[in-house]
């Protein structure tokens, strides 16, 4: 593959307000972008508060301190009175106390004064769906010395809060879901005035467009990526037989984990199945319930916490890969399935038939929500070799030539020119 290398070294300040490892996609888009970027030639320093990413050599890590109010074993935790130190950790406390979720908002107010004494360092600041408002103050210094301030929204997380509303079962549980979810509104209200965003999706986009009345011609799509030397087929072993692999970055409506669960209560009446989760459920949540409810406690595990090598592993030890979302804005855990060989089952639900590639092509499409359709597509592939054998090959080509790292890197370097060029371009009106 042919990358363009950008012709000259940009100084990339990549702000992520949490950016967990191994769950979710924050941490792992900063990354393998941030590496990217330097290995295209490019200086790139991570902004970050808690949890902090890994990030591999050539990379610089900026810890900006908050309250870590959501850190495991204790969330929701009482800080002690030493621990507030400036007016934003009162607001970051107080917020919290009223059952709303502070940290886009103040990290966005730290990040901002944080690099207003070093805005002569960088050539272009990205927000990684932050979109908290103290971006809007950042990017009034940043205009001033011609420097964009860019962004990335992997999802509208509204697409989060209204899933969660709609399995909400009382008034009581409404009221929390929109207190905890109010942060959306600042972030449609900052994306409106940010003019130079992207997202990795044309599903996202348009769910963007209709969420926070973005105007499509604003976003540019570019795709995630896969690392494909660690996620690849050529390492495999023998599957185990009857094991399905999941990846649930969180025990939500979102994610179809119940849906998922219910297929495998089906699949395991006619034939051994096992489910392997990447995950953690809820102890007495829904997938909790329904493990219990369907008698699944030996069939159905959660691991957590594997590297990407540990990840691989897994993937390559199933005979099949389901991700059963209601909505995603992208997958990454389902190009990392593809990269390693396996064969995939998904949804229709958001931008998955976009990634995972033609019905019965490169994966077998099943309708969001329906357990009896997922149980039938898992049920076939694990009764059908030459079919596993032909997707898993099919997926694999497809991430190889749409979804790496470097390409997803290379396009976004082009966009961090074109806004630079934009910017001056305005300049010279």
């Amino acid at each position: 593959m042919n990358i363009d290398r950008s012709p000259r070294a940009l100084r990339i300040a990549l702000l992520s307000y949490r950016s967990k490892p191994h769950s979710g996609g924050q941490g792992i888009y900063v990354r393998h972008l941030s590496r990217e970027l330097v290995a295209l030639g490019h200086h790139v320093e991570v902004f970050s508060s808690p949890p902090l990413p890994e990030l591999d050599p050539g990379v610089r890590l900026t810890h900006i301190r908050n309250l870590d109010l959501y850190r495991e074993p204790d969330p929701f935790r009482t800080p002690a009175l030493r621990e507030f130190t400036s007016p934003v950790d009162v607001l970051e406390w107080g917020l919290m106390c009223t059952a709303a979720f502070p940290e886009p908002l103040t990290f966005s107010l730290r990040a901002w004064h944080h690099l207003s004494s070093r805005l002569s360092e960088f050539d272009v600041v990205h927000d990684n769906q932050s979109l908290g408002y103290g971006l809007l103050g950042l990017r009034a210094q940043l205009r001033r010395r011609g420097v964009p301030l860019v962004a990335t929204i992997h999802h509208p997380i509204t697409v989060d809060r209204d899933l969660e509303l709609a399995a909400a079962t009382d008034r009581q549980r409404r009221y929390s879901l929109r207190r905890w979810y109010a942060f959306c509104r600042m972030q449609g209200r900052v994306a409106r005035q940010l003019p130079w965003l992207t997202t990795v999706s044309v599903a996202s986009r348009d769910e963007i467009v209709r969420a926070f009345r973005v105007r499509s011609e604003r976003l540019r799509v570019i795709g995630v990526g896969v690392d494909e030397e660690t996620f690849t087929p050529e390492l495999r072993t023998p599957a185990v037989p009857g094991r399905v692999v999941a990846v649930a970055s969180a025990d939500v409506p979102l994610k179809g984990l119940g849906d998922l669960i219910e297929a495998v209560a089906k699949v395991a009446v006619e034939r051994p199945v096992e489910l392997v989760v990447v995950g953690a459920a809820r102890p007495g949540g829904p997938a909790d319930q329904a493990i219990h409810r369907l008698g699944l406690t030996g069939i159905v595990r959660f691991v957590q916490g594997i590297s990407d090598e540990a990840l691989a592993d897994l993937f390559r030890s199933a005979q099949v890969a389901v991700v059963p979302s209601r909505y995603e804005g992208f997958s990454l855990p389902a190009v990392e399935a593809m990269a390693c060989g396996v064969p995939l089952v998904v949804t229709t639900a958001g931008a998955l038939p976009e990634v995972a590639g033609p019905d019965g092509l490169t994966a077998l499409h099943v309708p969001a929500g329906d357990s009896e359709a997922l149980a039938h597509s898992i049920g076939r592939l694990l009764d059908d070799a030459p079919l596993r054998a032909r997707l898993g090959a099919a997926g694999r080509a497809r991430v190889v030539e749409h979804f790496t790292w470097q390409l997803t890197a290379s396009r976004t370097a082009q966009w961090y020119g074109d806004a630079i060029d934009d910017l001056k371009s305005e300049g010279t009106c």
